[in-house]
């Protein structure tokens, strides 16, 4: 099987590592990334000799920054309630049987940072940095991105991060119970390593029922975004969400407010802006 928006590995150790391969887009992803995702984790998920799964992102800058603003006019440009299959690739990240550890090395912005999340174990950089950016660029993650995030941080930090659309280092994720570990960033993959090494001691069936169990806490967050989704396709197509696209790609701050911006029609949906912010990267 070949891709061409992510890198596929299957060590002879029991680890499979799942990197997006978009270093240019601050790895945002796209209708196809989502898809050889989705994928990727069915191959690696569903194989007895996989014990683990690693996601990671290629390059130094970003693990993830969520959806690729070059394919966002209002819907994503794949298939799914948005024209982005993402909700299927989070329930399969909770449903391989297996444990998925987050490799966060640089950004782990807006969509990044649910996958991140969503992750049985994050381990990041001294480097890192997590946050939200939805309501900044007329977006929101309207199921696991929000409810379950309450479940990892509590309700006031979750609200906080959403509402708000802050920068939080690897320090401070580590203090809000984003991630499981921070270490200096050339030590990253050693670290990833000592942990992989360590699950592959497990028993494989008491981590499945394990993960199972935790799962089955919060399985009605698939419900919410089920119709969160739903929700959040009629809003990519108003104007108040356009506004936030338009901004985005003009330097300025969006004008919601206006008006003119919740009830008139669409804008012109151009490529990002080259900046070194991952922010103009993603959507």
């Amino acid at each position: 099987m070949t891709y061409e928006d992510i890198l596929y590995e299957e060590r002879d150790d029991g680890v499979a590592r799942i990197t997006i391969n978009r270093p240019d887009r601050y790895n945002a992803f796209r209708g196809a990334t989502v898809e050889e995702l989705i994928q990727a984790f069915q191959r690696a998920g569903w194989n007895r000799a996989v014990g683990v799964i690693v996601l990671a992102g290629a390059g130094d800058k970003a693990f993830c920054t969520g959806g690729d603003h070059a394919a966002h006019d209002g819907q994503y440009d794949g298939r799914g309630t948005i024209g982005l299959p993402i909700e299927e690739l989070q329930s399969l990240i909770r449903d391989v049987p297996k444990p998925v550890i987050a490799r966060v090395q640089g950004f782990a912005i807006g969509g990044g940072n649910v996958l991140a999340t969503l992750c049985d174990l994050t381990i990041a950089s001294e480097r890192a940095q997590f946050g939200q950016v939805g309501p900044k660029v007329g977006s929101v993650d309207p199921g696991f991105g929000t409810a379950y995030l309450a479940r990892v941080v509590g309700e006031k930090r979750a609200r906080e991060i959403w509402y708000l659309c802050r920068r939080y280092t690897a320090a401070e994720a580590l203090q809000l119970g984003l991630v499981n570990a921070v270490v200096p960033h050339d030590e990253l993959d050693a670290e990833i390593d000592r942990w992989c090494a360590e699950l592959m001691e497990r028993s494989p069936t008491a981590l499945a029922i394990a993960k199972r169990s935790f799962n089955a806490d919060t399985e009605s967050i698939r419900g919410i975004a089920s119709m969160g989704m739903q929700a959040l396709s009629l809003y990519y197509d108003t104007a108040e969400s356009r506004e936030g696209g338009a901004a985005f790609r003009e330097k300025r701050k969006p004008d919601f407010r206006n008006p003119a911006n919740r009830t008139g029609g669409p804008v012109d949906r151009e490529g990002p802006v080259d900046r070194e912010d991952p922010e103009d990267r993603r959507g």
